[in-house]
């Protein structure tokens, strides 16, 4: 299973730099998305994945077994995923505006107006 995910998170890496190489701002964006997953995916594996047994302490035993996973690399990576959810949403709305005032989506056209500006 590991090495399932390791390969995972190589190819979101790559296709995450990909896009991140690409002169559309949109792809941009959807590199930087796949990049923090890829980051997220490789918190949770570093973490142990365990056995698969759920994370319940039974009544009468006196602490967590070895084998069950450690629940706050799990908490990380969902409070993660929650801030890129919101930093994604805030770079397309931002985005749209943008593309809205510019009618433009490319970087290169961007930086032409910015030095058409000054």
């Amino acid at each position: 299973m590991e090495n399932l995910i390791a390969l995972l998170v190589g190819l979101l890496v790559a296709v995450g730099v990909r896009l991140l190489l690409t002169r559309s701002l949109f792809a941009i964006l959807i590199g930087l998305a796949l990049l923090s997953q890829a980051a997220n995916l490789l918190v949770f594996a570093a973490a142990d994945l365990g056995d698969g047994t759920p994370p319940i302490i039974p009544a009468d035993a006196s602490g967590p077994s070895a084998s069950m996973p450690d629940p706050l690399p799990q908490a990380l990576v969902l409070t993660a995923i929650v801030i890129s959810f919101g930093v994604l949403a805030f770079s397309l709305t931002l985005l749209r505006k943008t593309y809205g005032r510019r009618g433009e989506y490319r970087a290169a056209a961007m930086a032409k107006a910015e030095r058409d500006w000054t």
